[in-house]
């Protein structure tokens, strides 16, 4: 049988873990504080990133990989004994991530690389990860894993709740005027995955509504479908994160493991601390 390795970037929010378990290789994220720079996942996380965020007054900016940091993943595969890789990026539409993997694939023309858009991101692009593994593990052609994961994402629904706009302001996408009243009036953004974006749903009164609101949203997009996966997911806010488990399994038939995971930091950056959300994947 072909040995084939899985890649993926660090935008997946894949708990270290899960990574190891299905042996996953991981190209990080880079984030930039002024002229200082952190790996995501080797010398930053979440709670670093906001650390420095409140100390400094400032919100760094994140880079893509390389296609040369690609390129070297790509070669130790093969090194290792891989006869193809399977790539899957975070959404394009968010992040040259994608791009970057596409070409460092075209630095290596005679090696066996497919490069797959997610259209997705955080455990949303987790989940189609380890959906991937899955596959992989039980026989399915490389080929074959572009139509697997064009048919899961429909199947991946994302709903977090922003307890502040706070972090948005300081990055320029939210006025502070703007964050300062929707904060004084307890407004809570909930957040949604649309058209492989993180986009607003809607803005709720308090915290309490708007995780009644969040868990009817959950409900209404499981409908009567199994939940095959389901995965929290949270920005330094692990209470929350044990808190909405607790709530969702009250509401629903959940699967027995719920994972947990960090947004990480290169995603983290965009939306701020304390950031508690879901992501589900509903059965076909």
């Amino acid at each position: 049988m072909k040995k084939i390795a899985l890649v993926t970037d660090s935008d997946s929010s894949l708990p270290a873990v899960l990574v190891e378990k299905h042996h996953i290789l991981q190209v990080p994220i880079t984030i930039h504080f002024g002229q200082q720079s952190f790996t995501t996942g080797v010398d930053i996380n979440d709670q670093k990133v906001f650390e420095m965020v409140d100390r400094l007054n400032q919100i760094p900016t994140t880079a893509a990989p390389s296609p040369g940091a690609f390129a070297e993943v790509y070669k130790k595969a093969f090194e290792d004994g891989a006869d193809s890789v399977v790539c899957i990026c975070v959404s394009s539409k968010i992040s040259a991530t994608y791009n970057a993997a596409v070409t460092a694939r075209e630095m290596l023309p005679e090696k066996d690389i497919i490069v797959i858009d997610s259209l997705n991101l955080s455990m949303g692009q987790g989940l189609i990860v380890l959906a991937v593994a899955d596959a992989l593990e039980h026989g399915t052609k490389p080929g074959d894993l572009k139509a697997l994961v064009d048919g899961l994402n429909p199947r991946l629904h994302t709903f977090a709740i922003l307890p502040s706009l706070k972090y948005l302001a300081m990055s320029g996408r939210v006025g502070k005027l703007a964050a300062g009243m929707a904060d004084t009036l307890q407004v809570k953004p909930i957040l949604t995955t649309r058209d492989g974006k993180l986009e607003l749903l809607e803005k709720v009164r308090t915290s309490r509504k708007a995780m009644s609101r969040l868990l009817e949203l959950v409900k209404t997009s499981a409908g009567d479908q199994k939940i095959e996966r389901m995965s929290i997911i949270h920005v330094n806010n692990p209470a929350g994160a044990i808190d909405l488990e607790a709530e969702l399994r009250r509401i629903l038939t959940c699967p027995a493991d719920i994972i947990h995971a960090e947004f990480t930091a290169g995603l983290s950056v965009h939306a701020g601390a304390g950031v508690v959300g879901v992501v589900i994947q509903s059965a076909g």
